[in-house]
């Protein structure tokens, strides 16, 4: 990630992020070959019909961020499943007391497409996701799963994680950031109209496989030129809500300045916020210092998606 305000080139390899993942991944073959499934080689498990009403009309969404085998890439790689959960309750108490009386939903963020040099993807080990989930849904806890998109199109990129959609706790999330052959040189992008089509690809997979609520979609900025038409951008799609997402660590000026930027996009009225802790990784961005839980509730808009990477 860059520093909120940074323009311009990057400064690290991609290899001081993703050391850990690389090294795990080769021994236990835990990526493949970018590819998207086709819908005869997923089998839709038959679903319990629930409510249509929006998860965050009463409730915010309180996340931890990372890739499950790197402990450089955000804190959801950092912990057990278990230890993860009880620490993200502990947060939720916190935002519970300041959050004006709305529910906190519990959620695990998890990079799904993993950006390598030239914009290949690394794809995380299947078992290693449906842990995850089938963990979540036993108690109530939301997952998201996130893809970098490197040089692939997004909406296949998208198509790679549709199948995940028959789980009624799985969300997804597309990082324009990382949409670009030179990870790391350059801030990638999308545009507007690929937004959209991401959005209706998502709608009509629900419609097609009979697949009840609606689901949301995360879209990352820290910068101008990630969303590329950004005024083009639709929310009004019945059954994906789309959820617009500060990203970028820094100063508190800088994040508000980028907050505040974000929220000049009133056609994508739902915002998130993204929060980076300090865990002493040479190279690595982070906060300082780290905005409170009331802080962040006192950002405008108010964020109804805060990820903690």
């Amino acid at each position: 990630m860059l520093d909120a305000g940074k323009e311009g080139v990057y400064r690290l390899f991609p290899s001081i992020y993703y050391t850990d993942a690389i090294k795990t991944s080769r021994h236990e073959e835990n990526f493949k070959p970018y590819w998207v499934a086709s819908e005869s080689e997923i089998v839709v498990e038959p679903q319990v019909a629930g409510q249509d009403e929006s998860i965050i009309l009463n409730d915010d969404i309180l996340a931890f961020y990372g890739h499950p085998r790197s402990e450089r890439m955000g804190i959801l790689g950092r912990y057990s499943i278990t230890d993860l959960d009880t620490r993200l309750s502990e947060l939720a108490v916190e935002y519970g007391a300041v959050n004006g009386g709305r529910g906190v939903r519990k959620a695990f963020y998890l990079i799904y497409g993993t950006v390598w040099p030239q914009g290949e993807i690394g794809i995380l080990q299947e078992s290693i996701l449906l842990e995850y989930i089938q963990y979540a849904l036993e108690r109530d806890i939301l997952i998201f799963i996130d893809h970098q998109i490197g040089r692939y199109d997004p909406i296949d990129a998208l198509k790679k994680m549709l199948p995940y959609l028959r789980y009624p706790n799985v969300h997804l999330a597309l990082d324009p950031e990382w949409r670009t052959t030179k990870p790391m040189q350059e801030i990638g992008s999308v545009t507007a109209d690929e937004i959209n089509r991401a959005q209706q690809v998502i709608q009509d997979y629900l419609l097609e496989h009979n697949l009840p609520g609606e689901r949301l979609l995360v879209i990352h900025q820290f910068n101008w030129r990630m969303i590329q038409e950004r005024e083009k951008v639709k929310s009004d799609f019945p059954r994906v809500r789309l959820v617009h997402c500060a990203d970028g660590f820094g100063s508190p000026t800088l994040k508000a300045a980028s907050y505040a930027y974000n929220a000049q996009a009133t056609n994508m009225p739902i915002k998130g916020f993204k929060l980076f802790y300090n865990f002493g990784i040479p190279g690595a961005g982070y906060d300082q210092p780290l905005l409170t839980p009331k802080q962040v509730i006192e950002l405008t808009p108010r964020p109804y998606i805060i990820m903690y990477q």
